[in-house]
């Protein structure tokens, strides 16, 4: 089974000019989400995990299911004002202006072990908010987790500092 496969394209979205990488197919079969996750742990080789980090919004399907595989806790990364208790931010650029992504401020311990997931990476920005809101709380980033990355688009430079895993590349 190739998990990609479940991935279909959707040309001139969420804008023209884009070619959008839709993971609902790959949602929707259970089987093929329980193959995407063995995929998704097989890379950890055994690591000891404490948290999983999962970007908003596409991060949090596989992050959850990768927490409790992991026998690890759940943090959401979100957008601003999304969180009800104390946070703290990172911003970072978009092709056309800036984003910025919270995460609450007991959510990760001094020298937890964390695991970094999102859907896809791209153009870095997101990976590289989200690993500076676990390093300004203190935690080891084991490894940058994705379902996908887009190599064209060179986002691996942004977070080379860290192990990156994607089950599928384009």
């Amino acid at each position: 089974m190739k998990i990609e496969n479940y991935v279909r394209d959707i040309q001139g979205f969420p804008k023209e000019g884009i070619l959008f990488k839709d993971i609902t197919p790959l949602l929707n079969d259970p089987i093929a989400t329980k193959k995407c996750l063995s995929i998704l742990v097989d890379s950890l080789k055994g690591q000891k995990i404490d948290k999983v980090v999962g970007a908003e919004s596409r991060g949090f399907f596989f992050g959850i299911l990768l927490a409790q595989e992991l026998n690890a806790g759940f943090v959401p990364v979100r957008k601003p004002k999304k969180l009800p208790y104390e946070i703290i931010s990172a911003s970072y650029e978009l092709e056309y202006g800036t984003d910025t992504l919270e995460m609450h401020t007991d959510a990760i311990k001094k020298g937890d072990r964390v695991l970094i997931h999102d859907d896809v990476l791209a153009t870095g920005g997101t990976a590289k908010a989200v690993c500076e809101l676990v390093e300004k709380l203190g935690g080891e980033i084991v490894q940058c987790n994705f379902l996908m990355e887009l190599t064209f688009l060179n986002g691996r430079q942004k977070i080379n500092e860290h192990p990156i895993f994607a089950a599928i590349t384009y």
